[in-house]
């Protein structure tokens, strides 16, 4: 079955432990029976996602607006800003840090995280 959603019509939630970080759960295995996690994540000025890693899943990332660095374990620091692409391999540590102007990113999770 195809799916159809419009951001604006997905509720946003407060990220379950980062402060100032929300999502929109676009796709889900669990609402949705997909094989990805789709979501749109926002960062206020000043936030940060602190330093994670993900063990089973892909972490697929493209900022559509906004500025802040990002650390990744075998890449280093870099500046994130609209039209940066970035795919994290399970296993590898990360975090977005130095949220210069309020940011969303699409982020995808493969296998699905939820």
């Amino acid at each position: 079955m195809s799916l159809v959603k419009r951001a604006g019509e997905v509720e946003e939630e407060d990220h379950p432990f980062l402060e100032g970080v929300k999502i929109r759960v676009l796709l889900s295995e669990r609402g949705d029976g997909a094989e990805a996690t789709c979501f749109l994540v926002r960062c206020i000025v000043g936030s940060e996602i602190e330093e994670h890693v993900h063990d089973i899943q892909r972490d697929i990332i493209y900022v559509l607006e906004g500025k802040a660095t990002m650390w990744v374990e075998d890449r280093g620091e870099f500046p994130i800003f609209p039209g940066t692409f970035i795919a994290i391999e399970k296993g590898k540590k990360h975090r977005t840090f130095d949220v210069e102007e309020d940011l969303i990113i699409y982020d995808v999770f493969v296998p699905p995280m939820f």
